[in-house]
C-alpha cells in the first residue's frame, strides 16, 4: 500500500506481536515512510498512604517505563539494519495516548494486534473499540499468529440514497483503494460487497395497502438493479484508479447482499474465511459510504478477522491533547 508516510505501530508486551510489527516493518520500506514503534504502559496509580506523583510512585513509573523501553529496543534491534525506526513508551489510558500520539505528530496509519478478549469475549475489546470510533487515521487492527500474507480480503462499501448515483465519493473510493492495494501486494482475492435493505418494501406496504405483492416485488427488483448498476459503476471507477492491467489481475469479485447489513456483511466474510475486512467506520451519520455508528459497531462484534477502518476526510476526533 504506496500511501502512508508516518505509520504507528503499537506493539502490546508478550506473544503475537510480531505480524504488526513485520507489517509496519514491510509497509514502512515500501512507502519509504517513517516508522514509530510504541508500548504503552498504565499510568501507576497512588496506593494505600501514598501520595498522587509523590516520589515513590514517581519513581516505581519510571522504573514501569525504563524496563518497557528496554524491552522495545530489543525487540527493533533486528529490524534497524532495514530501516531507521523509533521508539518510545507512552503512559497512560492506551486509546487516549494513542491517538494523542497520532494528532502531536501527525500519523497517518495506526497498526496494532488485537487486544486480548475481555470478559464479553468479544474479539474487539475497548482500547481497539475506541480506536476504531475515534481514531482520525487508519486503523488496521490485526489477529495474533496471522499468516504473513493474506488470502483473502472483503471491501464493504455503502452508497447514501440521498447521493446522486453518478456522484464520486471519497470514503467509498478510499476503501476500494486501500483494499486493492494490499489484496495487489498479497497476491490475495478482493471481495466487494454491498448490502442493502429494501427501505421502500415496508414502507409501500403499511402506506399503499392497494399495491399488489407483484407491484411491490416489481419496486423491489427495480432498487435491486439500481443498487447493482452503482456497485458496478464503482468498481468500474477502481479501473480508472488502478489502470486496466491492475484491475484485471484483481478482478474483483462483486456481491450485492439483500438484508440488514449487521448480518450480511459477517456472514459473507465468514462465508468467503475473508482475512480482513476493510469498511468505513464514523460514529456519526452523514458521511456518505461509510457504514456508521450502531450498524459499523454491530458488524464489527460480529467478524472473526483482522480489521482495517477508515475515517472520512475532515473527521475529527473528540479526543483532545489535553487530560
Amino acid at each position: 500500500m504506496k500511501r502512508f508516510n508516518n505509520i504507528l505501530c503499537v506493539v502490546a508486551r508478550g506473544a503475537g506481536r510480531k505480524p504488526a510489527l513485520e507489517r509496519a516493518v514491510t509497509l514502512a520500506e515500501n512507502n519509504q515512510a517513517r516508522l514509530t514503534v510504541v508500548g504503552v504502559s498504565e499510568r501507576v496509580t497512588a496506593g494505600i498512604g501514598m501520595p498522587a506523583g509523590g516520589p515513590v510512585s514517581a519513581d516505581l513509573q519510571a522504573a514501569i517505563v525504563s524496563e518497557h523501553e528496554r524491552e522495545l529496543e530489543s525487540l527493533l534491534e533486528p529490524y534497524r539494519q532495514r530501516l531507521d525506526v523509533q521508539a518510545k513508551v507512552l503512559v497512560g489510558t492506551p486509546f487516549l495516548e494513542i491517538i494523542r500520539e497520532v494528532l502531536r505528530n501527525g500519523r497517518d496509519l495506526v497498526i496494532k494486534t488485537i487486544e486480548p478478549r475481555d470478559w464479553q469475549d468479544r474479539l474487539f475489546g475497548s482500547n481497539d473499540m475506541h480506536l476504531l470510533r475515534k481514531c482520525p487515521c487508519p486503523v488496521w487492527i490485526m489477529l495474533p499468529g496471522e499468516a504473513s500474507n493474506y488470502r483473502c480480503i472483503l471491501a464493504a462499501v455503502d452508497f447514501d440514497p440521498m447521493q446522486e448515483a453518478g456522484e464520486a465519493n471519497d470514503g467509498n473510493r478510499l476503501i476500494l483503494e486501500l483494499a486493492s492495494s494490499l489484496a495487489l501486494s498479497d497476491f490475495a482475492e478482493l471481495h466487494v460487497v454491498h448490502a442493502w435493505e429494501p427501505v421502500m418494501e415496508n414502507l409501500m406496504r403499511v402506506f399503499s395497502s392497494d399495491l399488489s405483492e407483484e407491484q411491490i416485488a416489481a419496486n423491489v427488483a427495480r432498487e435491486r438493479r439500481e443498487r447493482l448498476a452503482r456497485l458496478e459503476r464503482l468498481t468500474g471507477r477502481l479501473r480508472d484508479w488502478l489502470g486496466a492491467e491492475a484491475y484485471e489481475y484483481l478482478s474483483p469479485r462483486l456481491h450485492l447482499r439483500q438484508g440488514n447489513p449487521r448480518k450480511e456483511i459477517p456472514a459473507l466474510a465468514r462465508e468467503i474465511e475473508a482475512d480482513l475486512v476493510v469498511m468505513g467506520t464514523v460514529a456519526r451519520t452523514g458521511i456518505p459510504g461509510f457504514i456508521v455508528g450502531n450498524t459499523a459497531e454491530t458488524i464489527l462484534n460480529q467478524i472473526d478477522c483482522a480489521v482495517l477502518a477508515i475515517k472520512p476526510p475532515g473527521f475529527t476526533t473528540p479526543v483532545t491533547l489535553e487530560d
